[in-house]
């Protein structure tokens, strides 16, 4: 994934220095098909199960609101 990544990076570096309209929207034009509409995320078995178990954790009405898991957070973070 590193190569993609470096890839992409570079590209990006190279596009910022380009100063020519047509070029650029003929990039834009190829980025823009080279995407697709719809993207399905395949989820490993891990991520299925964990998602499951959100649900359950709903549905059972174990919930704390965001501002106690902040709070959770720092406590935990200041016990280091």
């Amino acid at each position: 994934m590193a190569t993609v990544d470096k890839l992409r990076n570079g590209l990006i570096d190279k596009i910022l220095t380009i100063q020519n309209k047509e070029v650029l929207e003929a990039l834009d034009k190829l980025a823009s098909s080279s995407v697709p509409e719809s993207q399905t995320v395949q989820l490993s078995e891990e991520q299925k199960k964990m998602l499951e178990m959100s649900e359950e954790d709903i549905k059972n009405g174990r919930l704390i609101s965001q501002d106690e898991m902040h709070k959770r957070n720092l406590e935990w973070l200041n016990a280091m």
